[in-house]
């Protein structure tokens, strides 16, 4: 296993184990980008996701949405918002998210973890942009890369 996927890994469980019920993405997001995660693709209704890190690339293919062939649903940025609220209070879980953002016509979105957005993605050029909270997160052990740097094991991240 490659030291971006093990880093990678090492930073999903420490933002699962800690990560609140409501508001978690900031904590994940904010727990990735100390971990060297510097943006996150994903394409939906494939959920593929494409981690692009400090120590390289990590690609990661989940369960899809759907199989076989599908109309793609027209960019609807209201149902985009009220599926971002419901997860953001803790509502959905990301597959329900995931689902509800390609109901909306999501087909890929960036999450940019240097400039703390979220860009959504529907045909046509059609995007809506959001903004997340900076965060410091509690957490356990330094991941790998952490560690590479010398950053010391501390309660909450400053």
């Amino acid at each position: 296993m490659s030291a971006a996927i093990t880093n990678l890994l090492a930073a999903q469980r420490d933002a699962a184990t800690n990560r609140p019920a409501v508001q978690g993405f900031p904590h994940l997001a904010e727990t990735l980008r100390r971990a060297g995660v510097r943006a996150n693709t994903w394409w939906l209704p494939a959920m593929q996701s494409l981690y692009e890190t400090d120590l390289g690339p990590v690609l990661h293919q989940g369960v899809p949405l759907l199989d076989g062939m599908a109309g793609v649903p027209s960019f609807d940025r209201t149902a985009l918002v009220e599926a971002l609220r419901a997860d953001q209070a803790g509502q959905t879980s990301f597959r329900e998210f995931a689902a509800a953002a390609w109901r909306a016509g999501v087909l890929r979105y960036v999450v940019d973890l240097e400039n703390r957005t979220c860009t959504y993605f529907g045909l046509n050029d059609q995007t809506y942009v959001e903004r997340y909270a900076a965060v410091e997160p509690f957490r356990g052990a330094p991941t790998p890369a952490e560690a590479e740097r010398g950053q010391a094991t501390a309660q909450p991240m400053s």
